[in-house]
């Protein structure tokens, strides 16, 4: 039970670190590849290699979930500066909420869902209708 619980809080880490490499990269693919690389760096460090997979992969979801968050909040008129400050809140909220069994899990597990819901909800945009809009 004790290395089921450190293979939740490194996911939960590895989530946390994510969702920091996305507030300051932007880009999923270098998001993803940040919070991947430092999550299991800190399992491989710390402990042994399924606490450094499960950091691997609560990067890379970290960073998939958060990517589009970043993304709106500078499409709608944030400041990079101010966004990397709250999403780096956010992730250190996150990395806090992991040590609690079991959430860490949980964590990694719903963040493909937060992307998910957030790209439904975003607009498609479509060229034809900003070309009638100017007549």
């Amino acid at each position: 039970m004790h290395t089921v619980y450190w293979i939740g809080v490194l996911a939960g880490i590895g989530v946390a670190l994510g969702i920091f490499g996305a507030g300051l990269l932007l880009r999923f693919v270098l998001a993803a590849v940040a919070g991947a690389v430092a999550g299991a760096a800190i399992g491989i460090a710390v402990f042994a290699w399924p606490e450094a997979v499960a950091g691997a992969v609560g990067g890379v979801l970290g960073a998939f979930g958060a990517v589009p968050v970043v993304a709106g909040a500078l499409r709608r008129g944030g400041t990079r500066g101010g966004v990397a400050l709250l999403v780096s809140g956010g992730a250190l909220a996150a990395a806090a909420i992991a040590f609690i069994p079991v959430l860490g899990f949980l964590e990694a597990a719903g963040m493909p869902g937060v992307a998910a819901r957030i790209r439904r909800r975003t607009p498609e945009r479509h060229a034809g209708l900003r070309t009638l809009a100017r007549d």
